[in-house]
């Protein structure tokens, strides 16, 4: 990873430089967004502390869009901030642990590839148990639903960066005898970075995707409705108010806008110092945003008064610790036995479930299971041809877009926009234009899966791109490689970790969705096409529960057949081969 301009590559918010001549003027944005986050902050814990409100009124008015888009988006970011924990955590313990790793992955493609909407009913009812009284207890709810749209490609894509660390920097590391905590800080963040920031991009596009049926829930005779921009939108729609649609539309546009350029491209900009490559890059990506806050006398001297200070008892802490906890005689006796005991725990929990779900699937018959294998072939094929097409576009616009940073700077923002609008919107649309020129519910599917899915490649696509180091660009041109051989010896292997986090993700992705793509309530008729998702919808509708677990399990058995089967045995040719180093 390179230095640039003398400047040292730390963890660090935002690389802050020291100020010279910095005058309070220059400041002052900062210093009212600090108070505007505040008093934003105030307002929502006063809101959630107060009692349920089991009758919600969704006001139509533009007016309220602006407290309705704070609603949605503190969702958004409390949603996120526990999914970047989790996936640091699981994505650290899978990376390091072979034992782990067997069950964390293979239940990490599992969990993807379970609709968001499965999880409602259960998540709401627990939240609401806890906190009977309080709002909080249904924004916790909401919270978790988008935390479940959010947190699997951001997981694949920090546990693909960790295994494929060059070796020598690995080495490196233990040469210095870093601890675990400056080898997470100082090399293995670092270098999932800059993928973790696109498929940090892409998991908020997913969680404007889900706000909808986040924010618009019914339990039982209780109305739990969330004021926010996705019930705003629900709301109108059932009202048939094309003008506060429109408005909508309109207010979630520009709140993803402006959460780009004042979020996501100067963290675009800052990661882009973290690639890594031993000449600097050209093009670097810009903002001035980023350029502000390195500049700011306020935003340093918080940092030398709170982070520095912190950084460093952190680091010191666990340094010492693991001096202290090297391994003694008789320590290794006790943990292996609590480990046994929470392993034996572990599979009484899963005999109990196991005995029930064998008790209810006697009650499939011999027809349902012929109709669930049907359905299981011809959603596996509908979601490989998703796949192929998906990648036939994104792999080249996603190569162009992330080599060339001012077309990313246009494009990126643009990519998020199409990415967070709810595939199921333009569903009718593309079902109705497929009617009138012949095609029916099975390529209607099939469109449906990839609106909803190609937005992983293209993500992960660009994000690989960018990392790749500029010095082997050079060395492509001083030989005057052809555009096969590049693509060959240089952009394919170079892009092939990214490319297959988002062909894992897209995949789970697009079996999470066949359960809208292929069982769809138009016009107050049902249009249905064979699959494995149709499957499950249609014995949800019906109450069918044995029918309903039965094809659940295929659906979680062909997933974790895949896994096992294929992307297993890729992210050990990408561990292998197609990692970078020397």
């Amino acid at each position: 990873m390179t230095e640039r301009r003398g400047q040292a590559i730390a963890w660090a918010p935002f690389g802050v430089l020291p100020s010279s001549g910095s005058s309070l003027l220059k400041d002052l944005p900062i210093v009212v967004a600090g108070l505007a986050l505040f008093y934003g902050l105030i307002s929502l814990a006063r809101y959630w502390t107060g009692t349920v409100n089991t009758n919600t009124e969704i006001h139509l008015t533009p007016w309220a869009l602006p407290r309705y888009a704070l609603f949605s988006v503190a969702r958004l970011t409390i949603a996120y901030l526990v999914s970047l924990v989790v996936t640091l955590v699981y994505a650290w313990v899978a990376a390091h642990n072979a034992r782990a790793e067997r069950i964390l992955i293979p239940m990490l493609d599992t969990l993807q590839s379970i609709p968001v909407l499965s999880f409602l009913p259960g998540v709401m009812v627990s939240m609401v148990t806890l906190f009977p009284t309080r709002q909080l207890g249904v924004e916790l709810g909401s919270i978790l639903l988008i935390f479940t749209g959010q947190v699997w490609n951001m997981t694949f894509s920090v546990y693909s960066s960790m295994k494929s660390i060059p070796r020598e920097m690995s080495e490196a590391a233990q040469i210095y005898r870093l601890s675990w905590w400056q080898r997470f800080t100082q090399l293995e963040l670092p270098y999932s970075a800059i993928g973790l920031v696109w498929n940090s991009m892409m998991s908020v596009a997913g969680g404007w995707f889900f706000l909808m049926p986040c924010e618009m829930f019914v339990l039982g005779k209780r109305d739990l409705r969330l004021p926010g921009l996705g019930s705003y939108l629900q709301t109108a729609a059932n009202a048939g108010n094309t003008g506060a649609i429109l408005w909508g539309v309109f207010a979630m546009i520009l709140v993803i806008v402006l959460m780009d350029q004042l979020i996501w491209r100067p963290v675009i900009a800052w990661s882009d110092k973290f690639k890594f490559e031993q000449v600097e890059s050209a093009q670097a990506p810009r903002s001035p945003i980023l350029t502000m806050l390195r500049h700011s006398e306020v935003v340093a001297k918080v940092s030398r008064v709170t982070l520095d200070p912190a950084r460093e008892a952190i680091t010191m802490f666990f340094a010492r610790r693991e001096a202290e906890l090297r391994p003694a005689p008789g320590r290794g006796g006790a943990r292996k036995w609590l480990g046994w005991a929470v392993a034996l725990a572990a599979m009484g929990g899963l005999l109990y479930g196991a005995i029930g779900m064998v008790v209810m699937l006697a009650g499939v018959t011999g027809s349902d299971m012929r109709h669930i294998f049907i359905g299981a072939g011809a959603t596996f094929l509908r979601v490989e041809l998703t796949l192929v097409l998906a990648a036939l576009w994104t792999i080249p616009v996603g190569v162009y877009v992330g080599l060339r940073p001012q077309v990313s700077a246009v494009v990126q923002p643009l990519a998020q926009i199409a990415a967070s609008v709810p595939a199921t919107a333009l569903f009718p649309i593309v079902l109705l234009m497929l009617i009138r020129v012949g095609g029916g519910m099975g390529i209607a599917a099939i469109v449906l899966l990839l609106l909803g899915t190609q937005w992983y490649l293209l993500f992960n696509v660009i994000a690989g791109a960018m990392a790749i180091p500029t010095d082997l660009k050079e060395v492509c041109d001083i030989y005057q490689l052809g555009t096969v051989q590049r693509w060959r010896k240089l952009l394919l292997p170079a892009i092939f970790p990214y490319l297959l986090t988002g062909l894992v993700t897209a995949s789970g992705g697009a079996w999470n969705a066949s359960i809208v793509a292929e069982y769809f309530h138009f016009n107050k008729k049902t249009i249905a096409t064979t699959g494995l998702g149709a499957t499950i919808s249609a014995a949800t509708d019906a109450g069918n529960f044995p029918l309903l677990l039965a094809a659940t399990v295929m659906m979680v058995a062909m997933v974790v057949t895949i896994n096992r089967l294929l992307w297993r045995r890729l992210y050990g040719l990408a561990q292998t081969r197609y990692k970078l180093e020397t």
